[in-house]
């Protein structure tokens, strides 16, 4: 099956259906991320943001649509929330396909990815610009890099990077991407909760 192929519903349905995803103990905060796939039949497209440099928490890193959870607020319900607060697609619950596995950082985070069907058009966003700064629309052959590992002095634990264009995406958005493509591009149960995430964003 073409990359381009298996990033429709239905095939992203089985795909994520096969997967196990693994829960972590949450004792901290919760955050919960939209992996967004939509745009033009054989052609989608997965919704990455860029954050704004004058942010005071992890200022110009990319970042999957997401944030914390508010209080009495479900992990899939701040998801959806999080995603039409940031770059305006509203989903319902239905359109959530399936989850990978929880990410814990550095920061005391732990984060839930959802999968998430957006439809066939991606010309309804409209970006929120204290939350987004730049808003990139990901082809199929764009995720499905093979990772970069590096090794750091600080932890035993290799950092992992998608390379995505002319950058390198660090863990967690760059290990639940890497994850997305093994999962759903390749059908390989991949964990990835054990990959790094550089100094800079231990903060």
């Amino acid at each position: 099956m073409a990359e381009e192929s298996r990033l429709e519903r239905d095939a992203m349905v089985a795909a994520l259906a096969d997967f196990e995803h693994r829960e972590l103990r949450v004792d901290g905060r919760r955050a919960a991320v939209a992996v967004a796939i939509g745009g033009a039949a054989g052609d989608r497209r997965m919704i990455l943001t860029k954050r704004p440099s004058k942010l005071r928490a992890h200022p110009g890193q990319f970042a999957l649509p997401g944030g914390s959870l508010d209080p009495g607020e479900t992990a899939p319900q701040a998801c959806l929330r999080e995603l039409a607060e940031e770059v305006g697609l509203a989903a319902e619950p239905s359109d959530i396909l399936g989850r990978l596995d929880d990410y814990g950082t550095r920061s005391g985070y732990v984060i839930t990815p959802f999968v998430v069907w957006v439809g066939d058009t991606l010309s309804t966003m409209t970006v929120d610009p204290g939350e987004v700064a730049t808003v990139y629309e990901v082809d199929a052959a764009e995720i499905d890099s093979d990772p970069r590992f590096v090794s750091i002095e600080e932890s035993d634990k290799p950092v992992v990077q998608w390379p995505f264009r002319t950058s390198l995406v660090h863990a967690p958005t760059g290990a639940i991407v890497h994850q997305f493509r093994e999962v759903v591009l390749h059908r390989r149960h991949t964990r990835v909760a054990d990959f790094e995430q550089p100094v800079f964003a231990w903060r």
